[in-house]
């Protein structure tokens, strides 16, 4: 495929399926302008710790749930749902019981962090 037909970014554990696929994402081919963490867990009780980035970051919830705090709110993100998180808004996350798998698209090229504990 050359570069005006896209680029294809194949798992690195060398599975072909979307199952337990947990990889970072940073500097995309073709411009693509974003970051991307692929979260799969199984266990309760994961996630980071309260941070805040200089760009918007968004949530899609494909399996499971946690609880999220962003700002001052606390919620519950469910499998089904899309969380958006604007720019320098503090957030962390935490699994709920019977895990949690994610696509978080950070709305950067390379993962820029402020952590505030």
């Amino acid at each position: 495929m050359s570069d005006s037909e896209g680029f294809v970014i194949t798992r690195t554990d060398g599975r072909d399926d979307g199952e337990d696929w947990a990889e970072n994402y940073t500097e995309l081919p073709g411009g693509a302008g974003i970051s991307i963490i692929l979260e799969s867990t199984t266990q309760e009780g994961v996630g980071p710790r309260l941070h805040k980035h200089p760009y918007a970051e968004t949530f899609i919830i494909r399996r499971g749930s946690a609880n999220f705090t962003v700002g001052t709110r606390r919620l519950i993100g469910r499998a089904g749902q899309i969380l958006v998180v604007p720019a320098d808004t503090p957030h962390k996350f935490s699994t709920a019981p019977g895990g949690y798998e994610a696509v978080h698209i950070h709305e950067n090229t390379t993962f820029e962090t402020d952590w505030l504990e």
